[in-house]
């Protein structure tokens, strides 16, 4: 059980139940030596050049009091203490964790003191360790609340811990709980500081029928709606109104949505009255919502989000709307029928897909562009917003029902009406969430907006006033010396690459953003991160000229800050083409210099503001051979974190060499070795008197595959293989890529066909065995390797075991085998293993990419338990690892991953990934924090970067 903490003093705290809430006073002038950050401005414009120029001290008040930030020159300052909490009871728990991740990484400092805490699903509190934040599941991170967390008795207790322990709460739950006003209220109970939207208004605001309604009344255009509540199933009034909004009773369209599940759960398409009941009675019933919400289809338009930050002075509002992102879904090749109405689900929002797009700024006409930003403005005052929020909603054509009907509302332009639907009070805050997107268009880093929020929260707390924290910590260095040309030659230069072809680039992708955002953090380094796009199709080409069309035809782009906080590559792509098209460049300018001169109208009038931090830059393009000359020239150091593909075949590794360029992972030999399969038994079959063992394999050509009886097929890999279920993998790709289990002959069968209609993936379930989406490589691999599926006993997590001693963990232990993946960090002859993690499968048989790398699924537990595994077996798994990893000459760090027998700790070799996944949660973070003492995610990305900076060439 986790321990528990009665806290029973709050002296510390009794200042704040004295304070008035509603005093509000201009920040204190800390920071006099703020220093000039030119930023690309109109010389026509004050305003925009002003921007360049260190903002001045300037006083300001308000009715209720008057402070002068001279008074508080002398006076020390304090660590802010900021507490974060997390989790909560929606299924948008999981993102909750991964915004917390995103803001930890962003809020580092020596101004700043972080602690964390976590809210389970049944309304529990828990104080948590910093290090705990990058648990990479809800299940996961449940089962670690039993042995690493401190367990509050009461939600009472709990506030009564935060009054004494932290000076301000930043609340990052999603949904209930977060944006309801729970969180809220409580916290104004106990008048504790807190970030945000205070209850009353959250509550109003969360609701999406009360929200409408308020809308409504404000004068703004609004979605047609019914409400449906419990089990009152009024079907005579939903006909009424189907009719009344001219839809088929039948098969009229509408959205059916709960209304108090934020803007993603439970959210459907359904044709007529029959459907929508059942539809809505489907969310009660599942117990996401009592209360739900039938709005007309919105055919023809164009869903939007915009993010609102205030920059006033206390009881002066200021809100200041960013530029708004289009969002447009899309479909490559063929479309599902289930997916003819595709919404902008959960999946869309929070998953690298390339169902969905994004433009920022929107493709609409000014006009409307500069309605959607009047409008939320308008709506973040009248409903009384704090701080900041995400608001979302739809343009629809002039032509339509909704647009014709609107009358004299706000939201009418001559392209097309308005409509605000959504009203996000803790917007999502992971890494390219739309918050850091949007700010990042308008010249905030992500560390830069999350403390200009937290300051300005801070600006309704008098007490708060002698703990001001800088705006731009990366500038904290310049406080007590000037940029001399000394300083700058002291810059490292890194080149980050990231994505390729392979179906592992979104991975790719979110794997190079993370060590991007986490490399940048150092002073000493000047960090550019690069996308490696394919020139053209791979089909175009003979097996043999593939390499060729690698080195020659391949192209690297150099990344802006804003370009890069994409989702798939292929956007990331799109957004670099958009941003060199002239005429598109130019509107991106002019709108980022509006915004920019509202956002300095308001931030120039306080001190703590130190300036933006993210200047206006444009992508540059490359070959691939003239980007690795211009890193020779830069004497830049790669960090290599493309997955599969070149990236890890050896073919990038031999072409750094040959220029002499340091990079990350292992040399040419070793990577094109480990990419091989085959190669890598090889290359270990003498180990086995040593307890490394490899698995039988039978290599088979695609063409041949194609050719031959599936029958007589299926017969001969039985027999040679002696087992009655494979496994089959590309025979040189990534970890997870075309890897599926075969029970039978019919999914020998659909696999051939998959290969020989050259299909991108594999849905779910479409084998004898459920499995999750199967991703295919690109093109289709030319070799594959069937090898016996080891059985493994299933490692099930119990959410509440009342067994202590099995940490929630049932586990048979029949075979004795489990699965393992470990990483290995050091220098070639010299690896080391860090501590090992057992996988737990959540689905099937196979780990899927989403399962491996993407928060919100998967679990892996480091390190393994003592139920499972002693810590004497450990250690000799470990040896076996670090021999594995030195016979193989590797160097600098890569991930193995092997079946460990629970009570010998032999290892039977499954692959070794040379460029492991480096995703926020992925499981080298988790091994990374379980050294002693552990390496946070910077330091870490910092000492794989140092260990190929010492590499010798």
């Amino acid at each position: 059980m986790a321990s528990s903490i009665s806290i029973k003093s709050i002296s510390p705290y009794s200042k704040y139940l004295r304070r008035n809430r509603n005093y509000c006073l201009s920040a204190s002038a800390a920071l006099r030596g703020a220093i000039n950050f030119p930023v690309k401005c109109s010389s026509s414009s004050s305003l925009s050049c002003e921007r360049s120029c260190r903002f001045g001290i300037v006083r300001a008040s308000c009715t209720e009091e008057v402070v002068d930030d001279h008074e508080f020159d002398n006076v020390e300052r304090k660590v802010l203490r900021v507490g974060i909490i997390c989790g909560g009871p929606s299924a948008e728990r999981g993102i909750s964790l991964n915004s917390a991740r995103s803001v930890l990484d962003n809020l580092q400092g020596d101004d700043l003191h972080v602690s964390c805490y976590y809210i389970d699903s049944n309304l529990n509190a828990f104080a948590i360790s910093t290090a705990q934040v990058y648990s990479n599941t809800p299940a996961d991170f449940d089962f670690k609340l039993e042995s690493l967390a401190q367990g509050f008795r009461s939600l009472s207790d709990f506030t009564e811990h935060l009054a004494s322990s932290v000076d301000i709460v930043f609340p990052v739950i999603h949904c209930r709980f977060g944006e309801d006003g729970g969180i809220q209220e409580l916290l104004e109970r106990s008048n504790i500081p807190f970030v945000g939207t205070g209850s009353t208004q959250c509550q109003k605001a969360f609701d999406k029928y009360d929200a409408s309604m308020e809308l409504d009344r404000q004068g703004f255009v609004t979605v047609p709606n019914f409400l449906i509540q419990g089990n009152e199933t009024d079907e005579s009034g939903l006909s009424k109104w189907f009719e009344k909004n001219l839809l088929d009773i039948k098969s009229g369209k509408v959205v059916v949505k709960p209304t108090r599940a934020g803007s993603s759960i439970g959210v459907s398409v359904a044709y007529g009255v029959s459907d929508s009941l059942t539809k809505a009675n489907g969310v009660i019933s599942e117990g996401i919502d009592d209360k739900v919400l039938i709005e007309i289809f919105l055919e023809g338009g164009s869903e939007f989000t915009a993010i609102v930050l205030d920059v006033g002075s206390g009881f002066n509002c200021q809100p200041v709307v960013f530029l708004p992102t289009e969002v447009e879904l899309q479909s490559h090749g063929t479309v599902d029928v289930s997916e003819k109405d595709a919404i902008f689900n959960y999946r869309r929002k929070y998953l690298p897909t390339r169902q969905v797009a994004y433009h920022t700024p929107p493709r609409f006409s000014m006009d409307v562009i500069s309605r959607i930003r009047e409008g939320a403005s308008l709506l973040f005052q009248r409903l009384g917003l704090r701080d900041f929020a995400r608001i979302d909603g739809w343009v629809l054509p002039p032509s339509t029902k909704a647009s014709t009907s609107a009358g004299n509302k706000f939201g009418r332009t001559d392209s097309g009406t308005v409509i605000f639907t959504d009203i996000n009070l803790i917007s999502g805050m992971e890494q390219t969430s739309f918050l850091f997107q949007q700010a990042s268009k308008v010249g905030f880093s992500h560390s830069n907006i999350l403390r200009t929020i937290i300051q300005h929260a801070c600006l309704r707390f008098p007490d708060l006033l002698s703990h001001n924290i800088i705006s731009c910590p990366s500038r904290r260095r310049s406080k007590s010396s000037s940029l001399t040309e000394e300083f700058i030659k002291q810059h490292k230069k890194v080149y980050v690459i990231f994505g390729g072809d392979t179906s592992e680039r979104q991975v790719s992708l979110m794997s190079g953003t993370n060590v991007w955002l986490n490399l940048r953090a150092s002073d000493d380094l000047e960090v550019t991160p690069c996308l490696l796009a394919p020139a053209m199709s791979y089909t175009d080409f003979s097996d043999s000229a593939k390499q060729e069309v690698d080195e020659k035809f391949k192209t690297v782009w150099t990344l802006p800050y804003s370009l890069l906080l994409r989702h798939t590559t292929e956007e990331v792509l799109d957004a670099c083409l958009e941003a060199i098209e002239p005429n598109r460049a130019a509107l991106t300018s002019h709108l980022r210099n509006q915004v920019m001169d509202d956002l300095t109208r308001g931030l120039r009038n306080h001190s703590w503001f130190n300036g933006f931090d993210i200047s206006d830059e444009l992508p540059k393009k490359f070959s691939l051979e003239q980007w690795v000359k211009l890193a020779k020239e830069s004497q830049a150091t790669v960090f290599i974190a493309v997955h599969g593909g070149i990236g890890e075949d050896g073919t990038l590794q031999s072409l750094l060499d040959a220029e002499g360029v340091p990079y990350t992972g292992p040399g040419a030999m070793a990577s094109k070795t480990c990419m091989d399969k085959v190669a890598t038994s090889l290359a270990l079959q003498h180990l086995t008197d040593f307890g490394v063992l490899t698995i039988n394999k039978d290599v088979k050509k695609k063409e041949d595959l194609l050719k031959m009886s599936i029958s007589d097929l299926w017969l001969d890999l039985k027999s040679k293989l002696h087992c009655d279920t494979l496994c089959v993998k590309p025979a040189r790709d990534g970890c997870s890529t075309g890897v599926a289990r075969l029970c039978c002959e019919g999914d020998l069968a659909f696999y051939v066909n998959v290969l020989q209609d050259c299909l991108p993936r594999i849905p779910p379930n479409s084998l004898s065995k459920a499995h999750g989406m199967i991703e295919m490589p690109n093109p289709p691999p030319e070799l594959l390797i069937f090898e016996p599926f080891v059985e493994t006993d299933d490692i099930v997590v119990a959410s509440k075991s009342r067994n202590e001693n099995a940490h929630n963990l049932l586990w048979k232990g029949d075979s004795r085998w489990v699965e393992f993946t470990v990483g290995v960090v050091g220098k070639r002859g010299s690896m080391r293993s860090l501590t090992p993690s057992v996988t737990v499968k959540e689905s099937g048989g196979i780990l899927s990419l989403e399962e491996k790398f993407q928060g919100g699924t998967g679990i892996n537990l480091t390190p393994p338990p003592p139920s499972i595994m002693s810590s004497a077996a450990l250690e000799r798994c470990k040896k076996r690892i670090e021999l594995i990893a030195n016979t193989l000459q590797l160097e600098g760090f890569s991930r193995i991953d092997a079946f460990v027998h629970a009570d010998t700790g032999e290892v039977l070799i499954i692959e070794v990934n040379t460029v492991p996944g480096m995703t926020p949660s992925t499981v080298l973070i988790h091994q990374a924090l379980s050294e002693q003492p552990p390496l946070y995610p910077q330091q870490f990305f910092r000492t794989l970067l140092d260990l190929a900076s010492e590499r010798s060439m």
